[in-house]
C-alpha cells in the first residue's frame, strides 16, 4: 500500500506616459503568462497535495484487481487528471510540434497519452506493496519540484523527482525523473527515434503510436 508522510488611464496623460502605462501593462502580463508562480501562487503545499493524489490514485489503480487493457485506461484517466499532457506530448514530438497543424497536435497528444500509459502501466504492476513518501517540496526556477522516496521490497530504496507547475492554469506535474532518469528526455528520444524511422512522417507516427508501448 502506498502512503504519504505533500485603469484605465487617467485623463490628461500625454503619449509618452500612455506608452508607458502600456508597456508597463504588458510586461506584467507577460510575466504572469511566463511565470507560473506569478499568475496562479503555486507553493510547495498545493504541489505536495497534487502528487499525494496522484500516488494515492496509482496505488488503488494496482490494487483494483485489474490488468492489460482496463489497468492501462485506468493508468490513462489518471495520466489526463494530474498531467499536463499537452505540454508533455509537445515536448516528445520536439522540433516537429512546431510545423505540426492543430488537428495533427490533438491527434499526436491523444495517441501518446495512451501509449505512455500502456508503457508505464506494465510497469507498475512491479510496485504492488511498495510505500512511497514524499520528503520535501522546493521551488526550482518557475515550478515547483516534489521529492519522493519509493521502498520495495527487497531493494534499496531509490528517488524519484515530480516536477510541478501551474502555468496551464492547474496544479499538474509535467515530468518525472526516476534515479536521475528523465521522462521529458527519454520519451523525446525515443519518439524522435521513431518519426524517423518513418521519415518524419506525423501521421504515420499517430497512427503507429496507437498500438504502442
Amino acid at each position: 500500500m502506498l502512503t504519504l508522510t505533500s485603469s484605465s488611464n487617467e485623463r490628461g496623460l500625454s503619449r509618452a506616459g500612455g506608452r508607458r502605462a502600456f508597456l508597463r501593462g504588458g510586461a506584467a502580463l507577460a510575466a504572469a503568462v511566463m511565470l507560473p508562480g506569478a499568475a496562479f501562487a503555486l507553493n510547495d503545499t498545493q504541489a505536495r497535495a497534487l502528487i499525494g493524489k496522484a500516488v494515492d490514485d496509482v496505488n488503488s489503480a494496482i490494487d483494483s484487481g485489474k490488468s492489460g487493457p482496463a489497468l492501462y485506461a485506468l493508468f490513462e484517466s489518471i495520466f489526463v487528471k494530474y498531467a499536463d499532457v499537452p505540454t508533455i506530448a509537445r515536448s516528445a514530438l520536439g522540433v516537429a510540434s512546431r510545423s505540426a497543424s492543430p488537428a495533427q497536435m490533438a491527434a499526436f497528444t491523444t495517441a501518446f497519452r495512451g501509449y505512455i500509459s500502456r508503457k508505464y502501466g506494465k510497469r507498475f504492476r512491479e510496485f504492488i506493496g511498495a510505500r512511497f513518501e514524499v520528503a520535501e517540496a522546493r521551488q526550482v526556477k518557475t515550478f515547483y519540484e516534489v521529492k519522493t522516496v519509493a521502498y520495495l521490497r527487497g531493494q534499496s530504496p531509490f528517488e524519484v523527482l515530480w516536477q510541478v507547475s501551474d502555468k496551464s492554469g492547474k496544479d499538474l506535474f509535467f515530468n518525472i525523473i526516476i534515479e536521475g532518469v528523465n521522462m521529458l528526455a527519454a520519451e523525446r528520444t525515443e519518439i524522435g527515434s521513431m518519426l524517423d524511422a518513418r521519415r518524419g512522417d506525423v501521421n504515420a507516427l499517430i497512427a503507429d503510436l496507437k498500438t504502442a508501448g
